[in-house]
């Protein structure tokens, strides 16, 4: 009998999920004609998702390509722009194994082509106006398109997106602020972004703390930006480490407390 979702483990449900997406795209998008890949999370820099050739290989001598998904994006841009990523990797993966990839990153004319057969434009910027090939090649996805209409499928049954990184870094959310998907219909995942409603994060879109104010108007303090600070716990021992350490003191068992 297969595990309930709430007694699956974190790692079980968030890989779950993203196979599930993988599985239904590539039926509904590509004829289930892709091969199976080993989708992975990495915070790769200034990139929502990548792939890589036969990346991995197995003690029994096969190789399997990787997706990897940025889940720093994930509780900040829309679901569906979160398909979008793994759709657009998924062309990479198709051209990889029925087409001719481009140099390097390079994300050449036939992969663009095969981007707007499966209905997602390529745009350099992410926005209509955009350079359609390129190294740095974004998306967005095309009205009617058959990618709304499957990713509308997927969200029309039990199918989510169970965990998300509480601490996105600003450009982060900046990214989910200009999003195409914010102004998609609200049946395909558009319209808002998952950490509006999540209690513990819905002050990311606070505009008062995307503007760096308090909830008073107030400018917040700076931003430790030293290479190291000072922590004091109760019984007044000090030490110096790194901004945003977590420390508990040995003696007296409490929290040590950054000091201004």
């Amino acid at each position: 009998m297969a595990a309930s979702p709430s007694s699956r483990t974190p790692t079980q449900q968030t890989y779950t999920e993203l196979q599930q997406a993988y599985s239904h795209f590539n039926e509904s998008l590509f004829g289930g004609t892709l091969p199976g890949c080993l989708i992975t999370l990495q915070r790769e820099k200034r990139t929502c998702g990548y792939f890589s050739a036969q990346r991995f290989a197995n003690l029994e001598g096969g190789m399997t390509d990787e997706i990897a998904m940025n889940p720093a994006y994930f509780a900040v841009v829309p679901v569906v722009e979160t398909m979008q990523t793994l759709a657009h990797e998924m062309c990479h993966l198709w051209q990889s194994h029925f087409g001719k990839p481009g140099r390097g990153r390079y994300h050449n004319e036939e992969w663009a082509s095969k981007m707007e057969a499966i209905g997602l434009m390529p745009s350099s910027t992410g926005q209509p106006g955009g350079k359609r090939t390129g190294d740095m090649m974004a998306d967005y996805a095309i009205e009617g398109g058959p990618f709304l209409a499957a990713c509308a499928e997927l969200l029309t049954r039990s199918f989510r997106i169970s965990w998300y990184d509480r601490f996105p870094a600003p450009e982060h959310v900046r990214a989910g602020q200009g999003s195409m998907g914010m102004h998609l219909a609200a049946s395909v995942g558009g319209g808002s972004v998952p950490a509006q409603s999540i209690a513990v994060m819905s002050s990311l879109f606070d505009p008062a703390a995307i503007a760096g104010q308090d909830g008073e108007g107030n400018p917040k303090p700076a931003a430790n930006k030293s290479n190291r600070a000072k922590y004091v716990c109760p019984c007044e021992k000090q030490v110096w480490g790194k901004p945003g350490l977590l420390l508990i003191c040995g003696s007296c068992r409490k929290d040590f407390e950054a000091q201004r």
